[in-house]
């Protein structure tokens, strides 16, 4: 893994995410350095902030306006904002990337290291490393288990993990990589000549990550087409460009292949570059048992083209339904569409609440009316304000005295907004034996209680697995958060059985969340339709920290339709009438 790239060199092509992305890594080299942590978490939340942004801060300032205006944005980030819309750079990141060695930044997202590891090793193996594979090979030698605060077993799963990162091609998370692909289908579909401009590939399937993007586009003049793509102002090399075909590396390391294919091909290109791999070789099979050939140019007998232009005549002429792009894993997709037997996928328009929303009583950025007002403009009818508990004091966790002033805050809310419905909750830590930071009275006075870890994750799985079902007896807990812990690139899930918790969470009418904050995804699709056939529901929630993170409900609903899961599986696409009898029937 290496470092994110420079920032861009000219004023018109900063983007929020590049400037997110200079933000995110002032943040880790702060870290690295033990900063203040309000000082790291300022610049983080201003980089989500960043990504949540409905206007490119560019364009904001262009027009006049002053990046202040954004939640969690003060003068010093917004005039650090402004330097590198201005001049494409951020002078604190230059001054703070020599400080801190850049191995040091590599291994804290090797997952399980984290900062302050990060610099032990860098520091106190002899002689000093400077590569990942310095530090694999020092851990091969039986050097990392001398260091203090290290031991066999601790070095044991350093050398797996950065063995496994030399097995892995560089990814990227698909929210960090939205902005790009939208500006390129922008940039394309503004030329005359292209008729339609998608993006396909694992993109377009809901992966939580990406290793590449892939773009189809319509025309005629697939030459014109090709030159103006390679020609984007974020480019940073051309790896190819032909007349029909082109492959560009952005500036922010992220690969982009774009074909120009004629409108007669456009469904069987995006069908094709679609994938998955699997998907189509079991498409392929279909067609050979039929005496045909299917390609990226459609579906052929002999010389002859059958179908191309439209991805569900393709599926017609094997006798299947369509197949949503987030089902095409092979992974029995193409026996339930032969028998009609689909899942009718969740929607986002289905979602009607969000039951994990912070606020800035605890470590969110906006207030409770400000977020009220995001989720309407999102067109929720409701949502759970469920701001930490005690334990989290790094979030500015909620006591019992805190708790109780924000339970009137919302009751007299609700009095005076008839229109929406606030439920009152709260993220509550799950305490290493299994017991919650609150008191049962309190959690009475709750409508909805989301329990979650935030600490001792690496518990021996019987441990950990114990530890989440005896907070599920607990009466009052409705959702499981972010049920697995990891962190994209950061942090491996906890070993729990899985099986087990949901089995227990059947029995006690409890749900398991689809937390859409982009670095979780937590849980997996493997895990969506293992809770669906323990029929066990899910909650679909952004985890919401500011005004703009409903954006995450996205990426939540996502992954629960990677997950096989429908409006029926989800508590809250129920009316919130529905949901609080629902809610009441498992205490």
């Amino acid at each position: 893994m290496t470092r994110a790239p420079k920032s861009p060199a000219s004023p018109e092509k900063v983007r929020n995410e590049d400037i997110a992305r200079a933000f995110d890594e002032v943040a880790e080299l702060l870290d690295l350095e033990n900063d203040n942590p309000f000082r790291v978490r300022a610049y983080r939340n201003a980089a989500r902030t960043l990504r949540g942004a409905r206007e490119e801060v560019a364009d904001m300032i262009a027009r006049g306006g002053d990046p202040d205006d954004l939640p969690g944005i003060g003068k010093d980030l917004a005039a650090q904002i402004g330097e590198m819309v201005a001049s494409g750079r951020l002078s604190r990141l230059d001054r703070l990337r020599p400080e801190v060695p850049a191995l040091a930044l590599e291994l804290s997202h090797v997952p399980g290291v984290g900062p302050r590891r990060a610099m032990d090793l860098c520091e106190g193996l002899k002689p000093r490393p400077r590569t990942l594979d310095d530090v694999l090979a020092a851990g091969l030698d039986g050097k990392v288990r001398a260091l203090p605060g290290f031991g066999a077993l601790s070095e044991q799963k350093l050398v797996e993990r950065l063995q496994a990162e030399r097995r892995q091609d560089k990814r990227f998370k698909r929210a960090s990589v939205r902005p790009y692909a939208e500006a390129l289908v922008e940039r394309l579909r503004a030329d005359p000549s292209v008729e339609a401009a998608e993006v396909a590939g694992s993109y377009r399937r809901g992966k939580e990550t990406v290793g590449d993007l892939d773009l189809i586009a319509v025309s005629e003049t697939p030459a014109r087409v090709t030159k103006n793509f390679v020609a984007a102002p974020n480019v940073d090399h051309v790896l190819a460009e032909g007349r029909t075909k082109a492959s560009v590396v952005l500036k922010s390391g992220v690969q982009v292949d774009l074909r120009a294919v004629a409108r007669e091909n456009f469904g069987a290109a995006m069908l094709y570059f679609t994938g998955s791999k699997a998907h189509n070789i079991a498409l392929r099979r279909l067609a050979q048992q039929r005496g045909l050939k299917i390609n990226e140019y459609g579906v052929f007998r002999g010389k002859e083209r059958l179908v191309g232009a439209d991805e569900a005549e393709i599926y017609r002429l094997f006798d299947l339904a369509y197949v949503p792009p987030e089902l095409r894993e092979d992974s029995g997709e193409i026996e339930a569409a032969a028998r009609g037997a689909l899942p009718r996928l969740v929607r986002l328009s289905d979602v009607k609440g969000d039951l994990h929303v912070h606020t800035n009583v605890s470590d969110g950025a906006n207030s409770l009316s400000e977020m009220v007002q995001a989720a309407r403009e999102r067109g929720l009818d409701y949502i759970a304000v469920t701001d930490h508990s005690q334990s989290m004091r790094i979030a500015h966790g909620l006591n019992r005295e805190r708790l109780l002033a924000q339970i009137d805050a919302v009751d007299h809310f609700n009095a005076e907004n008839p229109g929406f419905k606030v439920l009152k909750g709260a993220e509550v830590d799950i305490l290493p034996d299994g017991a919650l930071d609150l008191a049962d009275d309190l959690l009475h006075r709750l409508d909805l209680v989301v329990a979650a870890i935030h600490s001792d994750f690496g518990l021996p799985r019987e441990k950990q697995t114990e530890r989440i079902l005896r907070a599920l007896d607990n009466r009052f807990v409705f959702i499981l958060a972010h049920p697995t812990g990891r962190l994209l690139f950061e942090r491996d899930a906890y070993d729990i059985d899985m099986a087990r918790v949901l089995r227990a969470a059947h029995a006690r009418g409890s749900c398991l969340e689809i937390n859409g904050q982009p670095d979780r995804l937590d849980i997996n699709d493997a895990y969506c339709r293992m809770a669906k056939s323990e029929g066990v529901r899910l909650s679909v929630d952004s985890d919401a920290h500011g005004a703009r993170d409903f954006i995450n409900l996205e990426y939540a609903v996502a992954q629960a339709r990677r997950g096989w899961l429908e409006a029926g599986d989800i508590v809250n696409a129920l009316p919130v009438s529905e949901l609080k009898a629902l809610i009441a029937a498992s205490r």
